[in-house]
């Protein structure tokens, strides 16, 4: 797994230079990817920290493992920490180059855990899951088109099993437009306090803008409730990025 300085948004050639929504996972962002998410989403290492949790909590219905916009495999690896032998642990990426960086980390725990770990480059608005126990998906639904959100969480919990769980992560956006100045202003102290300096929060945020679209919490718990979750609830939040677990 790479594990680069993210200087990304140093470059003259950054994403946004010249447009705004330049962003995508290729192969530069999948080098320093590792850094750059640690460094700009406050919490993020503690969702990962706590998924063997969840997998031995929730996670023993019988059943596959999919971790959905999987990235370097970060999610992959945690749920593997917590997982039997017997079961099949599945990364799903639309990014050939983060597929790529992930490959080796997660061949290597394959080898050593016995586990049945595998990768594939699809994108999740055609994947077809299955027989699913637990999925997750971090930080991932924001990059996919408001309109197509719904069906494709429809389509999620209705691949999974009875009991089955979604762990979904996402940054949301509030209702108030004081409250959510307040919290972006504070993410953005954040990263300068990560060591980025201003020209590169600017240049990532114009980046990601009509690329990374936020929604309000209340927005996703419905959306969660209505595709067939019968417990949805926040169980993490870090300023405005916030993890949700819900149970079929």
């Amino acid at each position: 797994m790479t594990n680069k300085k993210d200087d990304l948004f140093q470059r003259d050639t950054a994403p946004s230079a010249g447009h705004k929504g330049g962003f995508e996972f290729n192969r530069e962002v999948a080098d320093v990817f590792a850094d750059m998410i640690n460094r700009s989403v406050p919490g993020y290492a503690q969702i990962v920290e706590l998924i063997p949790s969840l997998i031995r909590c929730y996670g023993r219905t019988p059943g596959h493992y999919y971790d959905l916009g999987c990235s370097l495999g970060a999610g992959m690896l945690a749920m593997a920490s917590a997982a039997d032998s017997q079961r099949r642990i599945i990364g799903v990426d639309n990014s050939a180059a983060m597929i790529e960086a992930a490959k080796p980390a997660i061949d290597e725990a394959a080898a050593q855990s016995g586990l049945d770990l595998q990768l594939e480059c699809a994108d999740l608005l055609d994947y077809q899951l299955q027989n699913a126990a637990v999925v997750l998906m971090n930080f991932t639904l924001q990059f996919i088109q408001p309109d197509e959100r719904d069906a494709l969480l429809e389509r999620i919990c209705s691949a999974t099993v009875p009991t089955g769980v979604l762990i979904l992560s996402e940054k949301i956006s509030s209702p108030d437009p004081q409250v959510d100045q307040a919290l972006i202003d504070l993410h953005h102290q954040f990263k300068a306090d990560q060591g980025y300096s201003q020209l590169e929060i600017s240049r990532k945020r114009d980046a990601i803008e009509n690329v990374l679209i936020p929604e309000s919490l209340a927005h996703h718990e419905h959306r969660l409730k209505q595709a067939g979750y019968r417990i949805v609830t926040p169980w993490i939040q870090n300023l405005q990025f916030v993890s949700l677990l819900a149970i079929k």
